[in-house]
Formats: C-alpha cells, sequence, structure tokens
C-alpha cells in the first residue's frame, strides 16, 4: 500500500534515514571494489568483502519503508533496487563521480552509468535496463545518450526520488493535466448508496482486477463527488482529468497512461476520466480514448452523459438520477436551516419547480443568505407571487447548462399582449394552472400513486405564422416566472440511428434541473402522417416521434410544440398531448385590437387611424413587424409615427411575403 501524504511524522523521519543508511551502504560496496581493483593492480587480492542485505523493516519503524513498498509493487530485483539506489546516491552526494572513474578505470566515465553497476554492484545483470525491465518501463530511471548503452548516463526519475525520500507529489507532467479536486458535498441517500457500491467493488477485486466503473447522465457535479466520496470511504486518493486534456496532444496518450498507471500504484489513486463534454470528435481519436479506456491499469471511473461500451474489459455501470423530491426538500430543510433561512413552509414550491443537487442548493442558500444580509429583503415564497430573489437565483443556477443547447427566449409579453378568442385564452390559462399546481395535485394530493405515465404537461399550438404561437409561450414564461427555451426541431433529429434519441435526452435532462418552457418549432417536420409505414425512414420516423412524446409525457415542466398545420399532426400523436390550442388567423376587429396595443406609450404618433389599418390583411406577428419598421423610418426622418410610414413599411412587408398588396386593404390611409 503507498504511502499517505499525512503520513506520521516519526516514521517519515524514520524513512528518511533508512533511506541514507540504504544509499550509504552503496556506497560502501563502491569504496570496497575500488579496494579490490586496487588490490588486484597490486597483486594483494584480498577479496570482496560481505555487505549483509538490508533489513527493509527495521523493528522502529511502524510501516514498510518507501523503499520496501517500491520493490515489492514493482517486483524489482535486489540489483535492481540497488541501482536505483546508485543513482539516488548520486543526487544526494555529488562527490560520488569521483568513485567512478576509479571504477570502470576509464577517466572519461565521472558520470553515472550501467557499466558503474556492473561492475561494482553484486546480482548484476545488464537487462535491468532494457525498455520493458521495470526500471525502464515505470521511468524510474532515465537513460541518456552514450556511446554505448553501457556507457549512456542514468539518472532517477524526480517523482521517484521525492517518492524514496517519502514525498507525495504527482510527477510534473501529469500535474498540468489534471483537474483541481472539488470540495465533497453531503451526498443525498441514494447516491450514498452508489458510493457505498463502488467502494465495495474496489474492495471485493481480486488481484487488482478492477473493472471499469462508469457514471453516465447529466449530474456532472454530483458524479464527481460520489467518486471523491468513495474514495474518502476506503483511504485511496482522487485525481480528476477531462479527455479534452488527454486530447491536446493525442501522440503523448501512452507516455500518460504509462506514467498514471505508475502513480496510480505509488500513491494508491483512482482517476476519474471527465468525458461528459466528448462529443462529436473524430473516429480516430474516439477509438484512441476508446482503447485508453480499455486498457489502463488501475481503478478507472468514467464519467460521460451517455453510457459508453466496453468491448474488452468488465464494467459496472451506474446511471446517475437526480436526488429524489424528497431527498430534495430534506437538503433545501437542512441547508436553509443551516443558514438560518426560515423557509421551510414554502420548499415545495422550490421542489416542485427545481431539480437540484445538494451543491448547488447550497450554492444558492449562500447567494440568499449574502443577498438577505445585504438588503434585508424579503424572501417569502408563496405559490401565488413566486416572482422574488430566491426564485430568481434558482433559475440562474438551472441556466448554465440548458443555455448550450437551446435558445433561451427573452420572455417580455403579458396577457395584455395577446389577442385571442376567449376559448383559446382560458385554454392558455388552464397551461398555467396545471404547471403551477402540478406538485399539490400529484403529489400532495396522491395522484401519482395512481400512475406514473402522462405525468408531464404538453400543449401543441396549431396556427398560421405570426398568430401568436411563441408570444404565448412568452407569457406563459412570465406568468410562471420560467425560463422559456426554443428548440428547433430540425437541428435535433438526425438521420443517424439513436443520434435523435440521445439529443433529446440531453436536452430533456437538463431542462429538468429548472422546470423550463421547452417549446419545439415546426414539430410537423416530424409529427407527420405516417402511422402507415411504408418503409425504413417511416419506421425509424416513428420511433423518434415515439420517444420525443415519451419525453415530454415524463418531463416535469412544460413542452409545446408548435405547427402551422394541424391537419399535418397525426391523429394518434394528438391524442398523446394534455392541450391543443388553435390559433386563428385574427378578424379584422382583432386586428384593430392588436394595432391599438402594438405603439408603445413613449413611440410619438400622429394621427393614426387604426380602423382602417385593420383592413391590412396579416397576421399579428406581421403587424408587429410593420409597426417597427414604421417606426425606424419616422425616426429617420425625424417625424411620430404616421400612416405614410406605415404605408410604406407595410408595402416592404409584402415584398417579403411574396404578396400583391391591394387596393381594399390601404384605400383612405393617405
Amino acid at each position: 500500500m503507498a504511502i499517505s501524504t499525512n503520513v506520521n511524522t516519526d516514521w517519515s523521519l524514520d524513512n528518511q534515514n533508512y533511506l541514507l543508511e540504504a544509499v550509504n551502504r552503496i556506497k560502501l560496496i563502491l569504496e570496497d571494489k575500488i579496494l579490490q581493483i586496487h588490490s588486484d593492480n597490486n597483486q594483494n587480492n584480498q577479496g570482496e568483502k560481505f555487505h549483509p542485505p538490508l533489513d527493509l523493516k527495521p523493528s522502529m519503524m511502524s510501516q514498510l519503508s518507501t523503499l520496501e513498498q517500491l520493490c515489492n509493487t514493482f517486483r524489482l530485483s535486489n540489483f535492481e533496487r540497488d541501482l536505483l539506489l546508485l543513482c539516488a546516491g548520486i543526487e544526494i552526494d555529488r562527490s560520488w563521480t569521483t568513485l567512478f572513474p576509479k571504477i570502470t578505470r576509464d577517466l572519461q566515465i565521472n558520470y553515472l552509468c550501467l557499466n558503474v553497476a556492473l561492475i561494482a554492484l553484486p546480482e548484476a545483470f545488464w537487462t535491468a535496463i532494457t525498455p520493458n525491465a521495470p526500471l525502464r518501463h515505470w521511468q524510474m530511471i532515465e537513460l541518456g545518450t552514450g556511446t554505448s548503452l553501457t556507457n549512456s548516463p542514468l539518472r532517477i526519475n524526480e517523482r521517484i526520488l521525492h517518492y524514496l525520500w517519502g514525498i507525495q507529489q504527482v510527477d510534473q507532467r501529469l500535474l498540468g493535466m489534471l483537474e483541481p479536486l472539488p470540495t465533497i458535498n453531503k451526498l443525498a441517500p441514494s447516491h450514498q448508496k452508489i458510493a457505498d457500491e463502488i467502494a465495495a467493488v474496489w474492495l471485493s477485486s481480486i488481484n487488482h482486477n478492477f473493472p471499469i466503473i462508469q457514471l453516465s447522465g447529466q449530474e456532472i457535479v454530483v458524479k464527481t463527488a460520489i467518486t471523491h466520496v468513495a474514495c474518502t470511504q476506503i483511504g485511496i486518493n482522487l485525481q480528476v482529468i477531462s479527455a479534452e486534456a488527454l486530447l491536446e496532444d493525442i501522440t503523448q496518450l501512452n507516455l500518460f497512461q504509462r506514467l498514471w498507471e505508475r502513480e496510480a500504484m505509488l500513491n494508491n489513486s483512482v482517476l476519474l476520466l471527465d468525458c461528459n463534454s466528448l462529443e462529436n470528435v473524430d473516429a480516430n481519436i474516439e477509438s484512441k480514448i476508446s482503447r485508453f479506456i480499455e486498457t489502463i491499469d488501475c481503478r478507472l471511473i468514467v464519467s460521460s452523459r451517455e453510457r459508453r461500451r466496453s468491448r474488452q474489459r468488465s464494467q459496472i455501470i451506474f446511471d446517475i438520477e437526480p436526488a429524489t423530491t424528497n431527498e430534495q426538500r430534506l437538503i433545501w430543510q437542512h441547508t436553509l436551516s443551516k443558514h438560518q433561512l426560515n423557509l421551510n413552509s414554502h420548499i415545495d414550491v422550490l421542489v416542485s419547480h427545481f431539480n437540484l443537487n445538494y451543491s448547488v442548493i447550497e450554492s444558492v442558500c449562500l447567494q440568499a443568505k449574502s443577498l438577505v444580509n445585504k438588503t434585508e429583503e424579503n424572501l417569502n415564497l408563496s405559490t401565488s407571487t413566486i416572482n422574488n430573489p430566491l426564485w430568481n437565483i434558482c433559475r440562474q443556477q438551472a441556466r448554465l447548462n440548458l443555455d448550450d443547447l437551446a435558445q433561451r427566449v427573452n420572455s417580455v409579453a403579458d396577457w395584455d399582449n395577446l389577442i385571442l378568442p376567449e376559448k383559446e385564452l382560458n385554454t392558455l390559462r388552464e397551461i398555467a394552472i396545471h404547471v403551477r399546481q402540478r406538485s399539490k395535485v400529484y403529489e400532495s394530493w396522491g395522484f401519482i400513486s395512481k400512475s406514473k405515465s402522462g405525468l408531464g404537461i404538453s400543449a401543441l399550438f396549431s396556427g398560421q405564422s405570426g398568430t401568436g404561437k411563441t408570444m404565448s409561450a412568452e407569457v406563459l414564461g412570465n406568468t410562471l416566472n420560467l425560463d422559456v427555451y426554443r428548440i428547433d426541431l430540425s437541428s435535433i433529429v438526425s438521420k443517424y440511428i439513436g443520434e435523435t434519441e440521445k439529443n433529446l435526452h440531453r436536452v430533456f435532462d437538463v431542462a429538468e434541473v429548472g422546470g423550463a418552457i421547452l417549446l419545439f418549432d415546426e414539430a410537423d417536420a416530424l409529427f407527420g402522417k405516417r402511422s402507415d409505414v411504408k418503409d425504413s425512414h417511416d419506421r425509424y420516423a416513428n420511433m423518434q416521434v415515439s420517444y420525443l412524446l415519451q419525453k415530454i409525457e415524463s418531463y416535469r415542466g412544460l413542452a409545446i410544440l408548435t405547427t402551422n398545420l394541424k391537419t399535418s399532426i397525426d391523429p394518434a400523436f394528438l391524442r398523446r398531448l394534455r392541450f391543443v390550442v388553435q390559433f386563428p388567423f385574427p378578424d379584422i376587429a382583432q386586428r384593430e385590437e392588436i394595432w391599438k396595443r402594438m405603439f408603445p406609450q413613449k413611440t410619438p404618433t400622429e394621427k393614426l387611424d387604426f380602423k382602417k389599418l385593420s383592413n391590412l390583411n396579416v397576421a399579428g406577428g406581421n403587424i408587429r413587424n410593420i409597426a417597427i419598421n414604421a417606426a425606424f423610418l419616422a425616426a429617420e426622418a425625424n417625424e411620430p409615427v404616421m400612416m405614410k410610414h406605415i404605408l410604406q413599411a407595410a408595402k416592404s412587408e409584402y415584398v417579403k411575403l411574396e404578396r400583391p398588396m391591394t387596393d381594399n386593404e390601404v384605400r383612405g390611409w393617405i
């Protein structure tokens, strides 16, 4: 077992003294060899002196010396051990160089080389420094350039010298690639159970035949914490490296592997390989990473978003799910109490909307405590007024990963901006109620016990472009104080089998953290009528649709699909959605109301006739484009917005729409 960094001071001193004695023994052997050579030259051969073998565990030492541990771990012979001590001796006492010319009878050899060892040390054999022998294979000694192999300079590796002295410091070539260790956070019980299982696997592994441990899922911080706790439980060290760091110089991958295997044995360490960002890499690079995982001989944990296959080496896979609702509730209670934030009566509101781990909850509470200390602001929550600092801190934390996968919509619209028939408005309000009261109905009132499926809140928004589908999603986001993210299905769908599902899985898993509203645009591209399967393409498309619907049905937040044409959606798919909202093309009265609400109060206007403007047969989105363009034209002319500016802007919009403008639409404008 390797020496830990917090070794007993007495042992450390004894270990250093013992190393010096062992090195001194080598010096005596060298000096005796010189005397023997001198005696031979004078034909007065007194014979070689006997030096007793090292006592590798003196009685006064509480545990094996680092020298003995090194010899046992790497199975060094007596000669290899003495050669290593010889290399260490020259670093401790440079005066040894005066001995080497006398031993080799060559004045040019004033440095350490194998020839010195072959002549002076007992049980010598020259193959000790071949590339596959332990000293060279594990890079304990370094071979310089010389006129011959036996005359090439030898030097002890710095990491090995430090180890023998009792200093545990990672090899400098590794240090720049390894990542700093995170602070250990408490684990939720379900995650602690996994840490216990990992520790048990390592303890029960026979002959150091360790399987690969794979932690898959989106909970990156939790996966690292689980590994850290498992290592701490059985007293082994942890180091973390990202796959990207390995890829910075792929030609050095074999060197890193060799050095790490040595480090793992010297320091009883586990390597956590972070593959969470390893996506869309070249097939050749992926194969090198896979080979590294398959062949490295040490305790290895692979952290990845998706499961990775192992073809040669046994592996144990743990799918790391977020903490359960009850676990999160307990974490909130403990953390809020620790920071003296009295919000226990409102924890259910937080747990129902946010899916946060221990580390994030701790960070949120620290921020909230700091805010209270600075502003003395009230953090109390309620189900009706959730726009407050603590809620917004949770939202900000939840955004961190989803911003990389989807476009966050800047939600500014409210109910006053929506001009829709009363039936559609009521449906939108029902959607908001379902999201707001989800936790109460499913958990507090027990409906979740009736069925685990179909708990997600889903809606289809159908209507022509510009009729208010995206604006309605914004209104729901503002009403519920939740972020809205637009996802382009065309960028998610892949022609490669399994890739679409993987992309969707990642989006939903990341979105679960904050219960964001997911807005899937142009759903008809995927949800077209394909129930009559004619070929493999249709079959695969149906598989993709089924997978998306499964994710929507299990998603804790609100998922909205939009389409320009409801009839293009297969009725079988429609039946699995909870709400369907039809956004009609606005009639003349609705268009007039849209025009009235379009210009902000600060915008100067003059003689705008909203009744005449309503004759323009366009949807609300087009009206908005025309109004903004007219405002720019008026600003350039340093005038208030007038009918002439709107007419010019309308003509530009119609060109974009590739539609002719009729006289009836603009009659009497100017």
